[in-house]
């Protein structure tokens, strides 16, 4: 069995363009780094306000920057994986609340290749389209002639503000009110798509990082959806696109996004602790950090565990990139990457903890770029890509025994 080492081959990119596996897409790159001013002018702001303000949520939509796993089909950019973690890290190396959007709206936005085209088109043609959808399966949907009749209400919306669609995963319901079942006994769900406008929004984001993600609940009581406009996730049988992104699950999506936010983070934080050293002298020392050789050692030792945690995350991405370019994902290849994932939002986490710490008491203040970057980097750590368990779940299918968990399916 073989865990790591592919050998690297070509893939073809949107517009026919063929990169080699692991090649960046210098395009998309560039238009990420071109909104790094904005967020940096606007990062107060974004805190202010709970969610991105409107010049951000523009420059992201100049850029393209909310399409960047929609199909290409509906003009979206269909990034590979290893493309995709080089975007977020560079939007997180600057704002993590909005990393964390585009993280979110990003894995949403797979959706639409699990429509039929003209209702894909319809929903996410505009070039304002943003998908958020709330965590877990929270609402009840009961058949209906045409459609479901769905009640209820989802928390953790992320991007939800500036969304023009939310999606409420729901137990589905026949006419008589009993559970749909699947084959193994399970009750059926899936994702009903509503306009923003068609929702009640409760604003209750009041958190200690992360805060411009505005990740409000929104609720809705015996509301029509059209069948049309409802998907199981990740169901291949349901999947109208070709491209092999859409044969990995919206969990590894996520796993990525969120592991690069955190490479982004961490890369932002040693960035500044290296920036700092260039004016500080600690109190009672008798050199600046910049001479002092005791920091020499700390910084190298941060910036080599920061370049290792990300070029893991990297491999892992182009494994899975080439795997799925040559058909349907393996539990091995499935395992692979998150067992990255986890470990390299983990590792990160440790990496921003210490270059905190390293910044001394510089790092306490608002008004400097250390104490925000933590508050950002702990909120995320306890997303679930990020819990201890999943490595437990990784070592038992390292043993050859099946997942506890679907996020591995």
């Amino acid at each position: 069995m073989t865990w790591f080492g592919h050998d690297a081959a070509d893939t073809e990119k949107g517009g026919g363009v063929v990169l080699k596996i692991g090649e960046v897409d210098d395009d998309v790159i560039a238009r990420a780094a071109s909104v790094g001013p904005v967020l940096d002018a606007a990062a107060a702001g974004i805190e202010a306000a709970g969610g991105l303000t409107d010049d951000v949520v523009a420059a992201l939509h100049e850029k393209r920057l909310f399409r960047l796993l929609l199909p290409r089909s509906i003009g979206g950019d269909e990034l590979d994986f290893r493309t995709y973690a080089e975007v977020l890290e560079t939007i997180a190396s600057h704002d993590a609340s909005t990393a964390w959007c585009m993280s979110q709206g990003a894995g949403c936005a797979m959706a639409a290749a699990f429509l039929d085209h003209e209702v894909a088109r319809r929903l996410f043609g505009p070039a304002n389209a943003v998908l958020a959808w709330g965590a877990g399966i929270q609402g009840r949907a009961v058949k209906v002639p045409g459609g479901w009749r769905v009640t209820g209400k989802w928390a953790f919306a992320s991007g939800s503000r500036h969304a023009t669609l939310l999606g409420g995963h729901s137990y589905l319901f026949d006419q008589a009110g009993e559970p749909i079942l699947k084959p193994d006994g399970r009750q059926r769900d899936r994702t009903m798509l509503i306009t923003r406008d068609r929702a009640t929004i409760h604003d209750v984001w009041n958190v200690m990082g992360l805060k411009g993600t505005g990740s409000d609940t929104f609720e809705v009581a015996d509301l029509f959806v059209a069948d049309e406009e409802s998907l199981e996730r990740d169901d291949p049988a349901e999947c109208r696109e070709p491209g092999s992104l859409y044969r990995c699950s919206t969990s590894l999506a996520y796993g990525v996004g969120f592991a690069a936010l955190q490479v982004g983070i961490a890369r932002g934080m040693v960035d500044a602790l290296k920036d700092l050293a260039m004016t500080k002298t600690p109190r009672g020392a008798v050199s600046s950090l910049r001479d002092s050789p005791v920091f020499h050692n700390e910084l190298a030792r941060l910036e080599a565990r920061l370049r290792s945690a990300r070029a893991y995350l990297h491999h892992a991405a182009d494994e899975v990139d080439q795997q799925a370019a040559a058909g349907p994902l393996t539990l091995e290849d499935r395992v692979n990457l998150k067992l990255a994932t986890v470990h390299v939002i983990n590792d990160c986490i440790q990496i921003t903890h210490d270059a905190y710490r390293a910044a001394g008491a510089s790092a306490i203040f608002s008004s400097a770029p250390f104490e925000r970057r933590l508050r950002d980097c702990m909120t995320a750590s306890q997303q679930v890509q990020a819990r201890a368990s999943n490595y437990t779940t990784a070592g038992r299918c390292l043993m050859g025994l099946e997942p506890d968990t679907t996020m591995f399916l």
